[in-house]
């Protein structure tokens, strides 16, 4: 390491996890998995690499019989076609087809062998896609703007600068070992297409007035993060150039790394730090390591669209569209993909982009060609114009695949989207989101309704069950949801989403107003007495 491991001057006050990185860099993995693993099979692996495994993108899938799940890095949501084909193959030939949209924009595997490993590794490298540092204790897949550099709604094109950042950290080993898990988006966009209240690190659009010219630029949030404990970020007094981004980006995670607490997993996130220190304190400790910054200027954030894009859309570009697509709880199949890579082709100019909800766009389609596409076969699944509940529902991916997740959640979220789309006519979105455990992938907290898995004990044995929340947005007002008390069988949960939906159709002051309007207007007690009352209908 070219960095003096402050941390480690005690090591009786760091966690197991701490100690095992010190004795072999997580990017040390990588190597042996191509020299050793991959050839000597499963078996051959050690506990300790398997938990290093995370630095290669890689977690070994449930049931731990040999099979591993991937992330791959996708930078901002951008993808081109030959990327997108590549991708689609590796799918087709080692994951049986799956292809799964992450709510960070990456793409997932699932039932990799780690004989195939260096073949997926070198696949990924020739189109310039890496697995690397999808998870583990570093810097993880920047989240974008999905539309950046088409977006009618964004101060400038930030795909030059979040290409700038990931370079600068993808496989640096002066950051390759942090606390935990460590997030960042960087976006223009004034709707918040890249939720900076719950990264580590995101920066947002904003404007100041230097020497008596209007400068564009952002501001910095610090500190936020999901999982058991939900922090919302902290904005900074601070305003950044563009060419002050990765300065930022380096200083901040610089921070982390030496101040950040490794005494125990659960209480290491950057948000604990920074919950402790205060934005005011951050800031002055970061000024420290990067020189003086000018104060905040004005937010540019006008609200918050929660990265949904369905239909069709004019692009800045005069004359094109892109076209938002609906991902039924962010899985598609390896067919579908490549028909996408074909359509971006023939059509657009190969590019395809995918959202942190989960769903994939395709731009720079030329106005007079937007119908053709529409009469593409693949897109009568994967539709621009879904039926409500399906398009904005969004799932973790459950114990299907997941060692953490106690509950299946892909196949329940879209059989409960289906089951409100036949019982529930409603005219406004009401976004609905499942996770199968505490960790939250599937970023239940910001969610109108979230849904946490859970199990509870019944005559017949130990059932799927889920924990309701009710009332979270992003931008501002930002706020997470609140738990109701009353755990409601996985069987249930259709039936008492369209109660509580119903509800809210039947008593909002009028059509415009959301139904997160609705839940601060008239608070978590209605809510909770009718979630009690279906409980105690039920036991009764």
């Amino acid at each position: 390491m070219a960095y003096t491991p402050i941390w480690a001057e005690d090591t009786s006050k760091l966690n197991k996890v701490e100690l095992l990185k010190l004795e072999k860099d997580g990017l040390d993995v990588i190597r042996t998995i191509i020299e050793e693993y991959a050839e000597k099979g499963y078996d051959a692996i050690t506990e300790d690499d398997m938990n290093r495994f995370k630095w290669a993108g890689v977690y070994e899938q449930k049931p731990k019989d040999g099979h591993f799940m991937m992330r791959v890095r996708i930078n901002g949501g951008v993808l081109t076609s030959d990327q997108a084909r590549v991708l689609a193959g590796i799918a087709h030939d080692y994951g049986r087809g799956l292809v799964d949209v992450t709510t960070r924009q990456a793409i997932q595997f699932h039932w990799l062998r780690v004989e195939q490993l260096p073949d997926i590794f070198k696949r990924l490298e020739s189109v310039g896609l890496y697995s690397y540092e999808a998870c583990g204790d570093c810097p993880r897949t920047i989240v974008g703007n999905p539309l950046a550099g088409i977006d009618p709604n964004e101060l400038m094109d930030t795909n030059d600068i979040v290409n700038q950042v990931n370079d600068f950290f993808l496989m640096n080993r002066d950051f390759s070992n942090l606390p935990r898990k460590y997030k960042m988006s960087i976006s223009s966009n004034i709707y918040n297409s890249a939720h900076a209240e719950i990264q580590c690190l995101a920066f947002t659009p904003a404007t100041k007035k230097i020497d008596g010219e209007e400068v564009l630029g952002f501001h910095a949030w610090v500190g936020g993060g999901l999982s058991a404990k939900p922090h919302l970020a902290k904005q900074l007094d601070m305003f950044v150039r563009p060419e002050e981004v990765l300065k930022v980006a380096v200083g901040v995670t610089t921070i982390y790394r030496d101040h950040g607490y490794r005494e125990k997993r659960h209480h290491a996130r950057l948000k604990f730090l920074v919950a402790d220190w205060g934005a005011e304190k951050f800031r002055d400790k970061l000024v420290e390591l990067i020189g003086p910054m000018p104060a905040r200027g004005e937010d540019k954030i006008a609200g918050w669209n929660a990265a949904y894009y369905d239909g069709v859309h004019p692009q800045k570009q005069e004359g094109y569209s892109f076209i938002g697509l609906s991902v039924p709880v962010g899985r598609l199949n390896a067919d579908e993909l490549t028909e996408l890579a074909r359509i971006s082709d023939e059509y657009g100019k190969g590019v395809i982009r995918t959202t942190v909800s989960q769903n994939i766009i395709l731009p720079d389609i030329p106005n007079e060609k937007v119908e053709a596409v529409l009469h593409e076969s693949v897109l009568q699944r994967l539709t621009p114009f879904p039926s409500r509940f399906i398009s904005r529902t969004v799932s973790c991916t459950g114990n299907e695949f997941c060692n953490l997740a106690v509950v299946e959640t892909k196949e329940r979220a879209r059989t409960v989207a289906e089951y409100l789309d036949a019982n529930v006519e409603l005219d406004e979105e009401v976004r609905i989101h499942f996770i199968g455990c505490p960790n939250a992938c599937g970023q239940k907290h910001i969610a109108d309704i979230g849904l946490q898995g859970a199990l509870v004990k019944t005559p017949e044995g130990m059932v799927d069950a889920f924990d309701i929340a009710v009332g979270g947005t992003l931008g501002p007002n930002a706020q997470f949801n609140q738990v109701l008390k009353g755990r409601v069988k996985g069987d249930d949960v259709g039936e008492v989403l369209a109660k509580l939906i119903l509800f809210y159709k039947e008593n909002r002051s009028s059509e415009e107003e959301s139904f997160h309007q609705f839940f601060t207007r008239v608070g978590t007690e209605p809510f909770q007495a009718m979630l009690s009352d279906f409980i105690n209908a039920k036991i009764a």
